[in-house]
């Protein structure tokens, strides 16, 4: 019940006080990240990771202005591939087999199979599938940030053409879409800190299906 536990202190902070996170608890948090599932094991994303002050400020700015940018101790950028190459697909196929030491002839024909179709789909088809899956790997960093006592704070609410344009990603082959400050909350300061936190209960949102 630990987890649950701490997914239960967790909120959604809306002030930080600028203190910084240990580097054990960031490579912990990224960690759970790069672990995420995601379809095929392509992990089609990346994550970049700011503490650069003047950088987070240009963020804040195309980001409504929410303090948790600047005054977090470290800004998560979750940048999902722009389109699906076979370049992509086979880089991370040709790791597996590396790593694992044999190829497998049902793995070499899904290869295929994805060789077939990804690449020639429509690019923005491909980059909101790739989006979706930094999602989970997203979702995973913040799980694990409640479980190291951390703070996060979910924003889509930012510019995600400046974004790219501040960080370069477009020339990388990558598009943000999500952000993610990790800090510690300014209880004092966060009118949503004391709040009871609210939720649906099973009975509304599960459905047993026997």
């Amino acid at each position: 019940m630990e987890l649950i536990d701490k997914l239960k202190w967790r909120y959604a902070a809306k002030a930080m006080n600028g203190e910084k996170v240990s580097q054990e608890k960031i490579d912990a948090i990224l960690e759970a990240a790069i672990l995420a599932p995601t379809s095929s094991g392509l992990q089609p994303f990346e994550i970049m990771v700011v503490t650069n002050q003047e950088i987070k400020e240009k963020i804040r700015v195309i980001g409504w202005n929410q303090s948790v940018i600047t005054d977090c101790s470290h800004l998560l950028v979750f940048a999902a591939w722009d389109t699906y190459t076979a370049e992509r697909i086979n880089t991370m196929f040709d790791l597996t087999n590396e790593i694992r030491g044999f190829k497998n002839e049902g793995f070499e024909n899904y290869r295929q199979m994805l060789l077939n179709s990804y690449p020639q789909k429509d690019p923005e088809v491909n980059f909101q599938h790739a989006a979706r899956q930094a999602y989970i790997a997203f979702a995973m960093a913040i799980a694990a940030a409640a479980f190291e006592g951390v703070d996060t704070t979910p924003i889509e609410g930012f510019d995600p053409d400046a974004l790219d344009e501040i960080l370069g990603l477009r020339e990388k082959g990558l598009r943000s879409c999500v952000i993610l400050p990790v800090g510690y909350r300014d209880a004092k300061n966060d009118w949503l800190a004391d709040l009871v936190k609210v939720r649906k209960s099973k009975s509304d949102l599960v459905t047993f299906i026997d």
